[in-house]
């Protein structure tokens, strides 16, 4: 069709991240006219973020890791130089990203002037900075901007995805071998892909399920991934009650993952990929911070509350403390994040007696 575009978006490497470059997509998706196609350039292991959603017209795959010869560089580059990119619009900042935009042929190529690619872009921007140091910003807003320099039309800042009807199925198979249809479910994310300092102690997790459950009302479903299943089966064993179950037997995907989180009553996380599915599916939250800076992961969900230990050496940004006492999350105590879930779950019921 004459006077059609293809537009590219190379997306971010973290499962977070992702979620968190949805108002962008949806963006640019509105700014489309009849016959643009959106294609979408990822990593494989982020691709199931965006199933159910209808924001891309095709999904190319890129992976160095990969045994896939398509999906390593040269062959992507290539893939993009067949589809004739009109715009390239790159979230990640890395020079990699911008050489497969360069090489791959794409007409403008916009990004953030990092890491010395700013030769290789058409259209730049600087990250924000003030006396010479970065400024906290959500990468909602950091991905935002660059669709804005491209032209396009921001309306909301709201993170959006999707299920789909296998994921949601075996949500509803989890819930009914659970017996949880009556009960407002608690999912608890305790892992986090970037490093221990994230972590809260396994004990509080324990703790804070024991308490929560003494309402007959409540149901916690422990959720992991590979890494985070021998946790959540020891405090599932430890709790040893029947409205405290985990995922550890199940085989874990993103899919289900954001398939439960949607049919949750509230999510207890770590600043993690998972947290952000709450925001994207409108679920209450209760956001537990210690090493990181909540204004880098900002995701705009009216609907969560954020708790932390307020500890003077926080935020440090590091993987696993630096001073060895990790006081950022041991001081958080079970009893602030439980009253924090507790109005959560109160806010819940007024709302739904309201209706």
């Amino acid at each position: 069709m004459p006077g059609t575009r293809n537009i590219a978006v190379v997306l971010p490497n973290w499962i977070g991240d992702v979620v968190m470059a949805t108002p962008a997509l949806r963006a640019i998706r509105e700014g489309l006219t009849r016959g643009d196609r959106l294609i979408g350039i990822m990593q494989p292991y982020v691709s199931d973020v965006l199933e159910g959603t209808n924001f891309l017209d095709e999904t190319i795959l890129w992976s160095k890791k990969s045994q896939d010869p398509g999906q390593k560089f040269w062959n992507v580059a290539s893939q993009l130089r067949e589809r004739k990119i009109d715009q390239a619009i790159l979230l990640p900042n890395s020079l990699r990203s911008a050489a497969l935009a360069w090489l791959g042929g794409a007409k403008q190529r916009i990004g953030y002037r990092r890491y010395g690619r700013g030769i290789l872009l058409t259209h730049g921007l600087n990250p924000p900075t003030e006396h010479g140091q970065r400024v906290p910003i959500s990468a909602v807003d950091y991905y935002l901007s660059l669709v804005e320099l491209a032209g396009y039309e921001v309306n909301s800042r709201h993170c959006q995805l999707g299920t789909t009807p296998d994921d949601d199925a075996a949500a509803r198979r989890i819930w009914h071998k659970f017996r949880f249809f009556d009960r407002r479910v608690i999912v608890f994310n305790t892992g986090g892909a970037y490093g221990g300092a994230k972590h809260w102690p396994t004990a509080y997790y324990t703790e804070l399920a024991r308490r929560l459950v003494k309402d007959p009302r409540n149901a916690v479903l422990l959720i992991c991934g590979p890494s985070e299943r021998e946790t959540v089966r020891a405090i599932e064993k430890e709790v040893n009650h029947s409205s405290v179950r985990s995922m550890a037997t199940e085989t874990p995907t993103i899919g289900l993952s954001k398939a439960v989180i949607r049919h949750a009553s509230l999510m207890i996380t770590t600043d993690s990929g998972p947290r952000h599915f709450a925001a994207a599916f409108d679920i209450p939250s209760v956001a537990i911070f210690g090493p990181t800076d909540p204004r880098w992961a900002e995701n705009y969900n009216p609907q969560e509350l954020i708790v932390s230990a307020g500890a003077e050496c926080s935020p440090c940004a590091q993987r696993e403390c630096p001073l060895k006492h990790h006081r950022c999350m041991r001081d958080l105590s079970v009893d602030h994040v439980l009253q924090t879930a507790q109005t959560q779950l109160d806010w819940q019921y007024q709302r739904s007696q309201a209706a």
